[in-house]
């Protein structure tokens, strides 16, 4: 069973970054973009034969309300932008 921890971070210059956890293996990646992300996401996904069973999310105690929320809106614009047509 595939499952995937994300945890938004900040860094000590108050950027935010999303640190991917394989919790099968214990692989950690680290991504400071939706892309990146995305990327990193579906490259640890073909281990698996494409197929996660769930993503965690979570969020360090620091991290702020607007951080979250601009991490939101990029991920639905990735999201649109990435979207396959039926």
């Amino acid at each position: 069973m595939a499952v995937f921890e994300s945890t938004i971070k900040v860094d000590e210059t108050a950027n935010w970054y999303i640190q991917l956890v394989d919790t099968t293996d214990g692989r950690i990646m680290l991504c400071n973009n939706i892309e990146e992300y995305e990327k990193n996401v579906e490259e640890l996904g073909q281990d698996y034969g494409g197929h996660v069973d769930e993503v965690k999310w979570l969020k360090d105690d620091n991290v702020e309300q607007y951080i979250l929320d601009e991490i939101r809106v990029e991920m639905d614009k990735y999201q649109e932008e990435h979207e396959q047509p039926e």
